[in-house]
């Protein structure tokens, strides 16, 4: 069964520029620069007809391009943090598109996507962080701010079942218009 999400890859360039912001804080599990990119929506682990299925709705979404922004790093986890991330500036575009994936996914019969779409590129995973170091670490790179890319394309990914970052393979890419 293959696990699957929809995604926004990212150039290069700004994931060689995000890389600099790697290191300076214990208990984090570093992702590659080759494997970052915007979730779009998780789909799961689905059968090859789910799959299949998934695939062909994709194919029937026609959105315009758009410019991106990466700004901020931050974490999730509150007082027990678990990742570090880069966000991405507000963009009404990118809501679109992440929205018409929901309903792709809804009509093909998968249950809605459970969290909130909190558009962002998963930078490190943390086991055991001190809150205290973390804090440290976003206050000397909280400010980062990448150049504006252009999103032409949305690609279906997969991933082995793992703890997160990796490896991932494109299954499918979906031009935009």
């Amino acid at each position: 069964m293959p696990r699957l999400f929809t995604a926004l890859e990212i150039p290069a360039d700004i994931a060689e520029h995000l890389s600099m912001l790697r290191g300076g804080l214990p208990g984090a599990r570093w992702i590659s620069p080759e494997y970052y990119h915007v979730t779009l929506r998780f789909i799961g682990d689905v059968d090859h007809v789910v799959a299949r299925d998934a695939a062909a709705a994709l194919d029937e979404i026609e959105r315009f391009g758009f410019d991106l922004t990466l700004s901020g790093v931050d974490q999730f986890g509150n007082h027990k943090p678990h990742s570090i991330f880069a966000g991405v500036q507000a963009n009404p575009a990118l809501n679109e598109l992440q929205a018409e994936h929901e309903r792709a996914m809804k009509r093909i019969g998968l249950p809605p996507e459970g969290r909130n779409f909190r558009p962002h590129v998963t930078l490190a995973r943390l086991r055991d962080a001190a809150p205290r170091q973390v804090a440290d670490y976003l206050a000397l790179r909280g400010y980062f701010r990448s150049s504006t890319f252009e999103v032409s394309r949305f690609v279906l990914y997969s991933s082995r079942d793992s703890v997160g970052g990796g490896p991932y393979r494109v299954e499918a890419a979906y031009p935009l218009m």
